[in-house]
């Protein structure tokens, strides 16, 4: 099976169908505005141009939020981003905010501490949805999704998030097709948590990769053997099984205990239905 040419999307269409979403999404729940965190990597660059062309520059806040060992250049494509799409930002240092608590922490480990910087920064969006009036909007792609790969409460938290049925590798694709600088698409991914840090790297595996394989398992529903026999590596089909499996819970509401006849959940799902 050609797998790569599977992962090719209609750019056109995907392009309406995300902006018509977020859009759609919004507008039902009683929002005009949009707030999201603006990191300079390719994710939220995406999401803040499909915000930007759904809700109109002037109803879209991004909040710039850099640590101090963050790279010089996260700032300076985020604000290349700022400039391209005309939305409102602000600037944030979360430094002061993050380093009381480090300090009490002396032996904090950089998982930890990405944790906290994360939630942090999750805080800061929250917070200046209030501000602004406007719903927090998710970076979150399928591959990170799917991999567990992010914060739970801190950079996986949104209202509505239209990245989160896109590969990485379809991230880039839409990127291209909508304006993201080349230099932001092609620089390694990056949650820029502390200094050298990859996604890749943490992962132990490249996107372009684990995004084959991901989309046998998920998309068209391969067992893991079935992936074995296309070729792809015993260790790295089980490792990754492994990990959809184990993070489940990130991708779920709070298990709620039924103790009456309708439970919030599993029972009283109205309000989701009814919007605004």
């Amino acid at each position: 099976m050609d797998i790569a040419s599977k992962l090719m999307l209609n750019t056109e269409v995907t392009r309406r169908v995300l902006v018509q979403f977020l859009r759609h999404e919004l507008q039902r729940f009683g929002f005009r505005k949009a707030v999201l965190n603006l990191s300079g990597g390719v994710d939220s660059s995406l999401s803040c141009f499909l915000t930007a062309e759904a809700m109109g520059p002037d109803n879209v806040l991004v909040l710039l939020l850099p640590y101090r060992s963050s790279a010089p250049e996260s700032a300076a494509h985020a604000e290349q981003v700022v400039a391209l799409t005309g939305v409102q930002s602000k600037t944030m240092d979360i430094t002061p905010m993050v380093e009381p608590y480090f300090e009490q922490h002396p032996e904090i480990s950089d998982v930890r501490r990405g944790n906290v910087m994360a939630r942090m920064r999750m805080i800061a969006l929250y917070d200046h949805s209030v501000v602004w009036n406007g719903l927090p909007i998710g970076t979150s792609n399928k591959t990170e999704l799917l991999l567990g790969y992010g914060t739970l409460f801190g950079d996986m938290a949104c209202a509505v998030n239209p990245l989160g049925d896109l590969y990485k590798t379809q991230v880039r694709q839409m990127a291209r097709a909508v304006g993201v600088p080349e230099a932001i698409i092609q620089k390694p991914p990056s949650a820029d948590l502390w200094v050298g840090q990859t996604d890749e790297g943490e992962l132990g595996f490249a996107y372009a990769e684990v995004d084959k394989l991901l989309y046998l398992l998920v998309d068209e529903r391969y067992t893991a053997d079935e992936a074995i026999a296309e070729g792809f590596d015993a260790q790295f089909v089980t490792t990754v099984v492994r990990r959809v499996q184990a993070f489940q819970f990130k991708r779920m509401p709070p298990i709620i205990a039924k103790v009456s006849r309708r439970d919030v959940g599993h029972d009283f799902l109205y309000p989701r239905d009814w919007g605004t």
